[in-house]
């Protein structure tokens, strides 16, 4: 038997039983006691077994319900990262304020250098703009403090390089209020940035230079298991390389968390993560490029939100901005209007919407409830300059008083 493989087996045995003996395991893989105890040590260092005294126990994490009950979690993924391998990464505590609801968001960091404008450049064409200010982004970190701003547990995870923005982000995170954070660093890509136009009209384009965010490891993603199997919801887009998206989204398939994919910005390699979801929040663009069918209004949201379920099976949501949300959970469809708001930047608005999404159903809400009140939660953040600037639970609940929205059945 490879070595490989027996460590493997060692592992799937101690979820079963909770811990065992070197003589035991010796006699069973029909080895010598010593070369169990140098796989003991290896999975020792690996962060995913406890020695003691003539044997061995399981990590704590790792002995949660959710692994001991069901056998879909790839243990194979925990397995492929060396332990010797130089790390540097950050995982840090901000707060331990007790909330309802706990979400993991796995995503992007990136720098923002936004510039205000009259109206969006021609090709070749100079403008002055009236503004330019330089922020936290990225659609991982904007979804994170979305999720914390509307009143859940959150754990962010991102990765970073060793550049002059590596301070910023830290900074920004440690400042945010946000639960806790899993801050990895490369040593050979820079901190991801994007530069973003806004007009007067709040509408925007933005460029995105991914850097680190591009470079997410095996070995990374495997140590994210005690913080996604600990979470209601996992909510993750697509500005990160695609085989950690893919790792993440099965290690939570495994461990039966319920699972939300914003596919932005959009690639056709959205389709493999599609067995892994449960919810797929495209906006009208994204739904028209997965579903074939080019969305103007209500009806053809629908017939979009259609085809993508008979394309994954998953319950589709998809957000319209000023036409609101349409939704479908496989067999009814309802449609949520828009708020009423003033907008002043609409950068970061599917990432409020996303994150504050994720939070209500973290929190127990329905899927219907839990769109209404991300409504409600992105009108007010398209109000605010800044794709980081979140409202507050305090001022959605206003709002949501003040305008009554009615769910329409379609």
């Amino acid at each position: 038997m490879y070595r490989e493989t027996r460590r493997e087996q060692i592992i799937q045995l101690l979820r079963k039983q909770g811990q065992s003996s070197v003589v035991y395991l010796a006699e069973m893989f029909q080895v010598t006691k010593e070369t169990i105890r140098s796989d003991l040590a290896f999975l020792q260092k690996a962060g995913l077994i406890v020695r003691h005294h003539g044997g061995a126990s399981l990590k704590k994490h790792l002995m949660q319900t959710e692994l001991i009950q069901h056998d879909d979690l790839n243990i194979s993924l925990l397995m492929k990262s060396h332990p010797y391998q130089t790390r540097s990464f950050h995982h840090h505590q901000v707060n331990q304020q007790r909330m309802a609801g706990k979400v993991c968001v796995f995503g992007s960091f990136n720098v923002d250098i936004v510039a205000k404008v009259e109206r969006f450049p021609k090709n070749g064409e100079t403008l002055i703009a009236r503004e330019t200010t330089f922020g936290p982004g990225g659609k991982g970190a904007n979804q994170a403090l979305a999720v914390h701003s509307a009143g859940a547990q959150v754990h962010f995870a991102t990765k970073v390089g060793k550049d002059q923005f590596n301070a910023f982000a830290r900074n920004h995170l440690e400042s945010s209020g946000m639960n806790s954070f899993t801050l990895y660093e490369s040593d050979r890509c820079t901190t991801g940035s994007a530069v973003i136009y806004v007009n007067d009209e709040g509408e925007n384009m933005i460029a995105i230079s991914p850097g680190a965010n591009q470079n997410i490891t095996e070995q990374e993603t495997a140590e994210l298991i005690p913080y996604i199997s600990e979470s209601d919801v996992l909510l993750v887009q697509l500005e990160n390389n695609f085989d950690a998206i893919d790792r993440v989204l099965q290690l939570a398939k495994g461990l039966k968390v319920q699972v939300i994919l914003n596919p932005a910005p959009y690639s056709p390699e959205v389709e493999r993560f599609l067995p892994y979801i449960d919810l797929i929040t495209p906006n009208e663009t994204e739904a028209s490029q997965l579903s074939g069918i080019e969305i103007s209004d209500i009806a053809s949201a629908k017939s979009a939100a259609l085809a993508i379920h008979e394309k994954s099976g998953k319950h589709v949501l998809i957000t319209m901005g000023g036409q609101g949300v349409v939704l479908f959970d496989g067999e009814k469809y309802a449609h949520i209007p828009a708020y009423s708001a003033v907008p002043v930047d609409t950068t970061g608005a599917g990432d409020a919407f996303n994150g504050a999404l994720a939070a209500s159903l973290a929190k127990g809400k329905n899927l219907t409830q839990a769109a209404l009140y991300a409504t409600a939660f992105a009108s007010l953040a398209v109000e605010r300059a800044g794709a980081a600037n979140m409202p507050t639970e305090s001022m959605v609940d206003a709002r949501m008083i003040q305008q009554t929205i009615s769910v329409n059945a379609l």
